[in-house]
C-alpha cells in the first residue's frame, strides 16, 4: 500500500490557504489566537471512527492549528506500514494545519512482539519519511515550519502571534533510556540534539522578545519526582535545562504532553529554590479511554497570556 503525496501546486495552494487562514484569524480576533491540543488517540476502532468527527468539530471552532503530541495508536497494536499510512491520510485530511509529535507507541516500543517486533530505528525512519518530509505541517491547509538542521526533522518550530511553538522527540518509556543502568545508544545520540533544540528555541524566544513559548512533546517527564530529587534518568537533564531556561525567560512557558492519559492543567515545575514557578504551565491532553481535546487561547491582555479549556468527546453540549 502506498501513499500518494500532494503535487507541488497543491502544496502551494495549501500553504496560501494556511496563511490566509492565519491572517483571517488574527484580523478577526485582534490580539487573541486559538489552537487545539490532542494526544494518545486513536487507540481503538471506535476512537478511529470518532477522531475525524472530532477533528472536524475542532476546525469549526476557528483554531489556527491542531497539535497531536504523540501515540497515534495503542501500545499493544502493530506498527505496520498500513497503520502508519492510515494515520497519515487521517491527519492530512484535517481541514486546518496539523502538527504531529512522535510518541513511543509508534517507534520506540515497536520492538514488542505484539507490535510486530520491528526495529525501532527503522520505524522512526519510516515516520520521518511519511510525516516530516518537508518544511510544512500536515493538513489540507499547511503552516510553514522551521525544522532543526540534521537528522531529526521531527524537531520543528513556528510562531503564532507572540508565541513560539516547539516540537521535541521526547518519548514515554523513560525517553528510550532502556532497562539497564547504561543508556541505549539511540538515547545517547538523540538526547543532546533534543537539548540543543530546547536551548536554541529559548534563546530565539528571548532574542525576539516573545511573550511565550510552548513546548510540544509526548512523555510525561515526571515533574513531581524531579521536584523531590528523584528524577528519572531519561528525563533528568531535560528537566534541569527546562528549569534553568524557564527561570531565564521573562515570558510564559507551557509544556504540552500526553503519555499518562490524565487531562490536566497545572503548575508542577519548581525553581532551583523549590518554589512553584508560576510562569510555567503543564497541559496534559486527554488519553484513552477518555477521548477529548484541549483549547488553548493566547490573549495578550491576560497577565498569564494563556488560558486553556478542556472538551470531552463526544461533545455532550453541541
Amino acid at each position: 500500500m502506498s501513499v500518494r503525496r500532494p503535487s507541488r501546486s497543491s502544496r502551494v495552494a495549501r500553504l496560501l490557504g494556511g496563511l490566509l487562514l492565519a491572517a483571517a484569524l488574527q484580523g478577526a480576533t485582534a490580539e487573541t489566537w486559538r489552537f487545539a491540543l490532542i494526544g494518545d488517540a486513536p487507540y481503538s476502532d471506535n476512537e478511529r471512527a470518532e477522531l475525524p468527527k472530532m477533528l472536524s468539530a475542532i476546525a469549526d471552532r476557528h483554531v489556527a492549528f491542531i497539535a497531536h503530541v504523540g501515540d497515534f495508536k495503542s501500545g499493544s497494536s502493530r506498527c505496520d506500514d498500513a497503520l502508519f499510512e492510515d494515520r497519515y491520510k487521517l491527519f492530512q485530511n484535517s481541514r486546518i494545519p496539523f502538527i504531529l509529535v512522535p510518541g513511543d507507541n509508534e517507534w520506540s516500543d515497536c520492538d514488542r512482539l505484539s507490535n510486530g517486533a520491528y526495529d525501532p530505528l527503522e520505524r522512526l525512519a519510516k515516520l520521518r519519511r511519511l510525516f516530516w518530509e518537508d518544511a510544512f505541517s500536515l493538513g489540507k491547509t499547511q503552516l510553514p515550519l522551521e525544522r532543526q538542521a540534521g537528522n531529526y526533522p521531527e524537531h520543528a518550530r513556528f510562531r503564532l502571534g507572540p508565541v513560539l511553538f516547539v516540537t521535541l522527540n521526547l518519548p514515554g518509556g523513560n525517553n528510550n533510556w532502556g532497562l539497564t543502568g547504561e543508556p541505549r545508544p539511540e538515547f545517547v545520540a538523540r538526547n543532546p540534539v533534543v537539548l540543543a533544540w530546547l536551548r536554541d528555541s529559548f534563546e530565539m524566544a528571548r532574542r525576539e522578545k516573545l511573550a511565550g513559548i510552548v513546548l510540544l512533546f509526548q512523555a510525561n517527564p515526571g515533574f513531581t519526582h524531579f521536584a523531590q530529587g528523584l528524577a528519572h534518568r531519561g528525563y533528568r537533564e531535560f528537566l534541569t535545562i527546562l528549569q534553568e531556561e524557564t527561570e531565564r525567560f521573562p515570558g510564559q512557558v507551557v509544556a504540552v504532553h500526553g503519555d499518562t492519559h490524565i487531562s490536566r492543567i497545572d503548575q508542577p515545575l519548581r525553581d532551583h529554590h523549590g518554589r512553584t514557578n508560576f510562569r510555567f504551565t503543564r497541559v496534559e491532553t486527554h488519553g484513552y479511554p477518555l477521548m477529548g481535546w484541549t483549547l488553548g487561547v493566547i490573549d495578550t491582555e491576560r497577565p498569564t497570556l494563556f488560558r486553556f479549556e478542556t472538551y470531552p468527546w463526544p461533545d455532550r453540549n453541541p
